[in-house]
């Protein structure tokens, strides 16, 4: 069953006076879809570039099922992928790109990529640079589920989605989990995914300042992550003093 495990993890961009992360730490345990929120500049996008390998951190190390992500080992590699917030698809037909990247991923299933694009109301073979953002975002996420890697990192991904694709990957979410997943969702959309998240991990100012069961996020019967975000800002703010 894979696990995240980051290991006090310093790291800072070039020409960055201040570490954005120092000493950080954090585990992420599978059978999850973790919603991973903060303010903004709390380091978000770096943390899943960080445990996608994308990113070197200064020091520490970011392991995945015990393996450092900094390896970039093909048998570490095949089992993440990532949505960041931005993209750009290349200029070629879905079934071409299809061709090229799903051999990547030993547990690519294209009966299942048609299937998440149904979800989201898409068919056919489109031409991947015609597509409006929402739609390329609907049809890189199919792809993305389609691997089957166990840890799938997304950044922001119901930007750009109209209100009927924010509840159709909400199905889509559900549809597409394993018990050895671990989904890990960086928004500050919250309403879009309240819904189906199972644990909440909030990051600021260096450090994580709430690490629960999304029910703590439940007020009069109803999740409302976004008045759990401003109160946990609100308590950090008034601790700090």
């Amino acid at each position: 069953m894979t696990m995240i495990n980051v290991e006090r993890v310093n790291f800072s961009y070039p020409k960055q006076k201040a570490w954005l992360f120092s000493d950080f730490t954090m585990t992420l345990e599978p059978g999850r879809i973790y919603g991973l929120l903060g303010p903004n500049g709390a380091g978000k996008s770096t943390l899943l570039y960080l445990m996608a390998g994308l990113l070197t951190p200064d020091s520490g190390r970011v392991l995945v099922d015990g393996v450092d992500v900094r390896l970039r080992r093909p048998s570490t590699m095949r089992q993440i992928f990532i949505v960041p917030d931005e993209f750009r698809l290349p200029a070629v037909t879905l079934s071409q790109y299809v061709r090229t990247e799903s051999v990547f991923y030993p547990g690519f299933s294209l009966e299942d990529m048609r299937h998440y694009l149904s979800v989201f109301g898409m068919d056919g073979d489109p031409r991947l640079d015609t597509l409006s953002l929402g739609q390329g975002k609907k049809v890189y996420m199919s792809f993305a589920m389609a691997t089957h890697t166990r840890v799938l990192l997304m950044d922001e991904p119901t930007n750009g989605l109209d209100i009927p694709g924010k509840e159709q990957f909400r199905r889509f979410l559900l549809e597409g989990r394993r018990e050895d997943s671990l989904f890990v969702i960086s928004t500050h959309q919250v309403k879009d995914i309240e819904q189906v998240l199972e644990h909440i991990v909030m990051i600021d100012n260096n450090r994580i300042v709430a690490d629960v069961d999304a029910d703590a996020a439940r007020f009069d019967g109803e999740i409302d992550l976004e008045r759990f975000f401003n109160d946990t800002l609100r308590k950090e703010a008034n601790h700090e003093h």
